[in-house]
């Protein structure tokens, strides 16, 4: 591969941002040099900053593609290719595609979502085609009836990074308030008398399940060891219990209260980069730019939307409470160091050379052009 030099860029390192010039070579970052570089070939970055490529530990945007409406249901394939694409342009260079391990009953064509979704990777792996390099982040649904049935299927796949337990049962974590629980599903179009069925029936499930299925899970997870995380914690008791298990880090958690208690026994925790963006939380809990400001995150997930982790970042460091070599690492370093991938996630020679050239308008981070080990993507 030959030799590409960025030069006039502001370089985001460590804990400076840098005027220079960053030399890539074989897919590496081999050299930062300080200043302009005059060389022919150089590529002028005409000022733009320079951070490394977004790693996302946790998107759930692989499912919208497939279902764009919720009666519309896209080719497998087609919704993977524009997932990556959106993925991609968006900066973020390595993915964990989050996704759904059992059905609740709220999306019964998550199971199908899954299958294909692995399904489609595994052939698209080596192709290629793919912008963005891809592995898996499996969320299980503790109280499904169907969970471990489903995690078998897929818990050895060699891609998967990342296990998150979940309880999305009405009355806890995400869903405590049985009121928005009761108007998400009306927004679904379901009849009062159903709901009030399915959260009798979701209830008793999860007094049933919840204990077994998670021993279980826990009993196949952690001899992997891979990245293991527990979902919308609410209280302290619940990252008491996560650490007995060894669970070590605290995905989206609901309350100030649990994030707190997650960074005081030494879990790592993870918000959502949407919650920055829009200014709180899209189902009422607390805003991930109060725990940022508590010092209790310590990475960035993008949840539904890829374009937030960059905008996040941003905004974090606009807002004055971290530098923007503090923001930047929230969807890079830290994410990456979380997944086991100690090859990325800096600018620093000997690392792969994933990069994301970005130009400010009025205060918005625009994505101008990304690298994946050394080659242009987007």
């Amino acid at each position: 591969m030959p030799e590409t030099l960025l030069t006039n860029a502001l370089l985001v390192l460590d804990s400076t941002v840098e005027r220079g010039t960053l030399v890539l070579r074989d897919g590496r970052i081999a050299e930062l040099q300080p200043g302009r570089s005059h060389a022919a070939a150089a590529i002028d970055l005409d000022g733009d900053t320079l951070i490394p490529g977004i790693v996302d530990l946790h998107t759930d945007n692989l499912e919208r593609q497939v279902m764009p409406r919720l009666t519309a249901r896209w080719p497998s394939r087609s919704a993977l290719l524009a997932h990556d694409a959106q993925c991609a342009g968006a900066g973020v260079t390595t993915v964990l595609d989050a996704l759904c391990v059992g059905d609740l009953g709220f999306d019964s064509g998550r199971v199908r979502t899954l299958r294909e979704g692995v399904a489609d990777l595994d052939a698209m792996l080596h192709t290629g085609l793919l912008k963005s390099e891809h592995h898996l982040h499996l969320r299980c649904e503790m109280v499904a009836e169907n969970v471990l049935e489903l995690v078998d299927q897929v818990i050895a796949h060699q891609r998967v990074r990342m296990i998150s337990l979940m309880d999305h049962s009405p009355g806890v974590g995400q869903y405590a308030s049985l009121d928005r629980f009761r108007l998400m599903r009306r927004k679904e179009g379901q009849e009062d008398a159903a709901i009030e069925a399915q959260i009798d029936r979701l209830t008793a499930q999860r007094a049933r399940l919840r204990a077994p299925n998670r021993r279980a899970l826990l009993a196949r997870a952690v001899p992997l060891g891979v990245a293991l995380a527990s979902h919308d914690d609410s209280s302290a008791a619940d990252i008491a219990e996560n650490l007995a298990d060894g669970i070590r880090i605290s995905e989206f958690p609901v309350t100030l209260a649990a994030a707190r208690a997650a960074r005081a026994h030494g879990m790592a925790v993870i918000a959502g980069a949407p919650n920055i963006v829009r200014g709180g939380s899209h189902s009422g809990n607390v805003a991930a730019a109060e725990l940022l400001a508590a010092g209790a995150v310590d990475a960035l997930a993008s949840d539904y939307v890829p374009a937030s982790l960059v905008e996040a970042a941003f905004r974090a460091a606009a807002g004055g409470g971290v530098t923007l070599p503090a923001a930047v690492a929230l969807v890079t370093l830290r994410p990456a160091r979380m997944a086991g991938l100690d090859d990325r996630g800096r600018l620093a020679p000997g690392l792969r050379a994933d990069l994301v050239r970005v130009r400010l308008f009025e205060g918005l981070p625009v994505v101008r052009q990304v690298w994946r080990d050394g080659e242009r993507v987007a």
